[in-house]
């Protein structure tokens, strides 16, 4: 057990060494060149225009595309490491339904990155819904199912046949890479402290209808957000944890050009016996650091346009109570404060 913790304490030295810092500048300022070239056939993301015109209550799917009331099993997703399960409502439309703590948080997180231009899926939270034909056992989740088939806070990812998913994108690989709007994707995920961000999680769509070949790169999974900066002892005090956001800290050094964000913080220290994710979560602790305060003023100037009702609006969406959501909104506020400052 010793040699053991010994062991994985060294390489949790190495890997917090400054060596560790990420994608170096110099290949950032190179993608930034072919800037114009890449966003002819990709996007990541678009002026968002009128944003205090934006409903953060309904997001972009809007009301028209909220869920209905009867809803029919299809089959458990058993992607990623939280229960699914795929069900289809009365007129027909396929929905992903995530149980568990990343309900809340990842529809909220959904609104605020859609807000200011980048493209999400259409998400929405139910405090409770009724599946007919649901097994009698699911295979993961099965103690958040109510008798009659009966699921609480939950929520639901709309799955458009004319948006398709075609891969994934990775932070450290992609036509974004030392492009503003990207740099801007980094101090969104520091923002609402998304620090779950595996390239898995990562989704680029294309639309199958109308032969547009324009492909749309998301961050499809963010439910990892609202909570503490980092990995913790447990999902609930990670994800969607008005205590644990309200202890970490946004912003830690700021120079003349860069800004570093105290985000991903390192693991909770029983990741110690977990060396591969251990190695994983460090090695995405470079996403919050050397952001151009250029680029964090740019995504501050935007954030800036929303109205405090609106980013209420956004938490009220994910089913937090009126104090949550007064005490989430105000803290969300405090940060573009600090953004704008730089």
């Amino acid at each position: 057990m010793f040699k053991t913790l010994l062991r994985n304490f060294v390489v949790l030295a190495l890997l917090s060494a400054p060596c560790w810092a990420g994608v170096p500048r110099e290949k950032q300022e190179g993608a930034h060149r072919n800037r114009e070239q890449i966003t002819q056939i990709s996007e990541l993301w678009r002026s968002p225009g009128d944003i205090r015109g934006r409903d953060l209550f309904y997001g972009n799917g809007g009301k028209e595309h909220a869920p209905h009331t009867v809803y029919t099993f299809i089959k458990e997703d058993m992607n990623g490491t939280n229960p699914k399960i795929r069900v289809r409502d009365e007129q027909g439309v396929k929905w992903r339904v995530k149980l568990g703590v990343e309900a809340r948080p990842e529809t909220v997180a959904s609104r605020l990155v859609w807000a200011v231009g980048y493209s999400t899926n259409e998400f929405y939270f139910l405090p409770e819904m009724r599946v007919e034909g649901l097994p009698a056992r699911l295979r993961r989740g099965q103690n958040l199912v109510l008798p009659g088939g009966v699921l609480r806070n939950v929520d639901l990812k709309r799955l458009d046949d004319g948006d398709k998913k075609v891969g994934i994108w990775r932070w450290r690989d992609n036509p974004f890479l030392g492009t503003r709007e990207f740099n801007g994707l980094r101090v969104m995920m520091a923002l609402i402290n998304n620090w779950d961000l595996k390239d898995d999680n990562n989704a680029i769509y294309k639309m199958v209808n109308g032969g547009s070949k324009e492909e749309s790169f998301r961050v499809s999974d963010l439910g990892a957000s609202f909570g503490s900066s980092g990995p913790s002892w447990t999902p609930a005090m990670a994800k969607g944890n008005l205590q644990s956001y309200e202890r970490s800290k946004f912003i830690g050094k700021v120079t003349s050009h860069d800004v570093d964000f105290d985000f991903p913080t390192r693991p909770a220290l029983k990741y110690l016996f977990d060396p591969p994710a251990l190695i994983e979560h460090l090695r995405m602790r470079w996403i919050g650091r050397h952001v151009p305060r250029a680029d964090a003023r740019w995504i501050g100037g935007l954030l800036s346009e929303l109205s405090e009702d609106q980013i209420r609006d956004a938490f009220r969406a994910g089913g937090y109570n009126s104090k949550q959501v007064d005490a989430y909104a105000r803290l969300v506020v405090e940060r573009i404060h600090q953004l704008n400052g730089l």
